[in-house]
């Protein structure tokens, strides 16, 4: 059985505006719905028993969400062989012939293999559709959208690369989203409200790993609507970026969905951006109290600036159910 569970076994483009290349895209379904599936810190261990069972939980949540779009957002696998274990957890997905984009964490480069031969890795499945902005720092900067049945962009989705550990002596802990990522994003969002906005920007949702500061302010702030389980604090770098006051204001991020704290699967509404958790996806290889583990499910539907969401568990059942920005709006 446990062979079995192993044996579950590149079009490039940079979203670069100087570039003026064009992100791949998507588009939503004959009924006008797209749905987005997150997995977060699968933590996944080849020739491990606990995390072979992680991946038949996965493909047991894809099987019930049947998604358009997955989405790995760090820690996704933390032993070695890496290479070995990222074919066995992407193999999964791309048996299902689903698209998907992958960011890292701050443990996915330890085992003896660099960002850019993980990057390299994953844009050799057909179905990846991870880029990364040349002359950016990090892996996996980019951007990609989701276009109406008309074939115009409707929403973006990006994906950055929060990094590890500080590189600052001065600075201890994890590492922040550094200013020339905060930049090409701002020149990246005013490119496309340019090309394809109106009086609007195009609505976006950002995934990434390290959850931002703002997410403990948010936390911390006891009117704040928050929706879910959390029951660690948030490890979120010590330095303040300046990512979150961007997306304020280009105007176009609804919501940002992250990993990296595994008894975290909450979201919470700070100044009318939506912070959230995708549900802790692995299975016994690293710390957790939320079970049964998950995934948190996205649903945008054409033509319609709000979005629903909730987390998949591995036994079947949906919780925290939201709308956002409706469920989590403060109330008068």
């Amino acid at each position: 059985m446990k062979q079995i569970y192993f044996a579950l076994i590149v079009l490039l483009s940079c979203a670069n505006v100087s570039m003026a290349q064009q992100a791949k895209s998507l588009k939503f379904n004959d009924k006008g719905k797209f749905k987005i599936l997150q997995l977060a810190d699968i933590h996944y261990i080849p020739n491990d028993i606990k995390a072979a069972n992680a991946l038949v939980g996965i493909d047991s949540m894809l099987m019930m969400e049947k998604p358009d779009l997955v989405v790995f957002t760090g820690d996704n696998v933390t032993g070695k062989p890496s290479q070995q274990g990222y074919h066995e957890v992407l193999d999964i997905v791309a048996k299902r012939n689903i698209p998907f984009l992958a960011v890292f964490g701050n443990h996915d480069d330890e085992m003896s293999i660099t960002r850019a031969e993980l990057l390299e890795l994953v844009q050799s499945y057909p179905q990846n559709l991870t880029t990364t902005a040349p002359g950016v720092h990090g892996y996996g900067n980019g951007y990609i959208t989701i276009n109406n049945r008309h074939g115009k962009p409707e929403r973006i989705i990006y994906t950055f690369d929060s990094n590890a550990y500080s590189q600052n002596p001065a600075v201890h802990g994890f590492d922040h989203i550094r200013a020339d990522q905060v930049q090409w994003y701002r020149e990246t969002s005013a490119h496309l409200k340019a090309q394809y906005g109106d009086s609007l920007a195009l609505p976006a949702l950002a995934y990434f790993h390290i959850p931002l500061p703002e997410y403990n302010q948010a936390a911390a702030e006891e009117t704040a609507p928050l929706r879910g389980s959390r029951l660690e604090k948030a490890c979120a770098p010590p330095l303040n970026s300046g990512l979150f006051a961007s997306f304020l204001e280009m105007g176009d991020v609804q919501a940002t969905f992250v990993g990296h704290d595994h008894d975290c699967d909450y979201a919470v509404m700070w100044y009318g951006i939506m912070l959230a958790y995708g549900r802790s996806s692995g299975d016994g290889t690293t710390y957790g109290n939320l079970k049964p583990h998950g995934c948190r499910v996205v649903e945008l539907t054409e033509g319609d600036r709000k979005f629903r969401t909730w987390n998949r568990l591995r036994d079947g059942r949906i919780i925290d159910v939201l709308q956002y920005p409706d469920d989590l709006t403060r109330k008068k």
